[in-house]
């Protein structure tokens, strides 16, 4: 009875977290602005930053420090904020909240599978608990890397025509940095992933970093190809003084063959991808609709001549 109610107390607390940290996750926290002068300021009092953060850290913060106690602690929490950053989750508490929610999920599926063995032997519980305990630990990753291959797709869908639009807009007279906060602005309901993405690199721009630096972020924060070629086209242009709003027309051209080869290779997977539910679902059915019928007509059939 004990066993049942603390199940259904870790159960309650587990879905209740979860949805809690997928909500603040889910919330636009970032501030470019901020952001850059925090990292300014943290890079001149690294060291009084670190003690005074040990000392002040509350809530889900202190999350950070107790699973960095941990043997690869640092590794697996350095990973999981690279994959953030490249999911668009850059808020200043999105690697606390997600450690919180992937610790939670990991203890409610611990706890789930202890009242599932109750009653069992110890090997069978240790395998129980082994098993749960690296599913807790995967699944999250699994679903984190899943939203990053989304947040990427986004990106790439929307290159194209955002890299045109600002080749019109510089072809206007206007400066690199007010270029991209109006792209940024026109296409902030249209595709919002690059447009928080550009209106991030000119504010850090405004904040004193250099331009390379904050466009090698951008590449660093997406991983991306063609934005890496963006980028370098874009540094190299403001280099060397030549048109840039002719250099990315051409390139929007370029992005839009290269969008159009990834459909076509899209759907030509897509006969392949079907072939394996096809023979699985759908012609056992038809199998069974087709023969069916005629087996049963036969069999009634045999019996009426074995009954004569």
């Amino acid at each position: 009875m004990l066993i049942d109610l603390l199940f259904f107390f870790a159960a309650g607390a587990t879905l209740s977290l979860l949805l809690w940290s997928g909500m603040e996750l889910l919330q636009n926290q970032e501030d470019p602005l901020g952001d850059r002068l925090e990292e300014l300021q943290s890079q001149a009092l690294v060291v009084a930053q670190r003690t005074a953060r040990r000392k002040s850290a509350t809530g889900v913060d202190r999350i950070q420090s107790m699973v960095g106690l941990f043997p690869g602690g640092q590794d697996w929490m350095h990973g999981s904020e690279r994959l953030l950053q490249r999911a668009g989750f850059r808020g200043r508490h999105a690697l606390s909240i997600y450690l919180s929610g992937a610790l939670v999920f990991a203890s409610g599926l611990l706890a789930f599978m202890l009242w599932l063995q109750r009653g069992n032997d110890i090997g069978s519980m240790l395998g129980g608990i082994v098993a749960a305990l690296l599913l807790g630990f995967m699944l999250p990753k699994m679903v984190l890397q899943r939203l990053v291959k989304r947040y990427r797709r986004r990106l790439q869908e929307a290159l194209p025509d955002t890299v045109d639009l600002l080749g019109i807009v510089l072809g206007t007279g206007l400066a690199l940095d007010q270029a991209m906060m109006r792209v940024s602005e026109e296409m902030q309901y249209i595709y919002p992933e690059l447009a928080s993405e550009f209106a991030t690199v000119v504010m850090q721009v405004r904040a004193g970093q250099e331009r390379t630096v904050a466009f090698n972020q951008f590449v660093r924060r997406t991983g991306i190809e063609d934005i890496k070629s963006l980028a370098a086209m874009i540094v190299q242009s403001e280099k060397f003084g030549t048109s840039l709003a002719q250099a990315l027309k051409v390139y929007a051209d370029a992005l839009r063959t290269r969008r159009r080869l990834r459909a076509e290779a899209a759907v030509g997977k897509a006969g392949i991808k079907m072939l394996f539910p096809i023979v699985l679902f759908i012609l056992p059915v038809l199998f069974v609709i087709t023969l069916v019928p005629g087996m049963l007509s036969l069999l009634k059939d045999l019996k009426l001549l074995g009954g004569h």
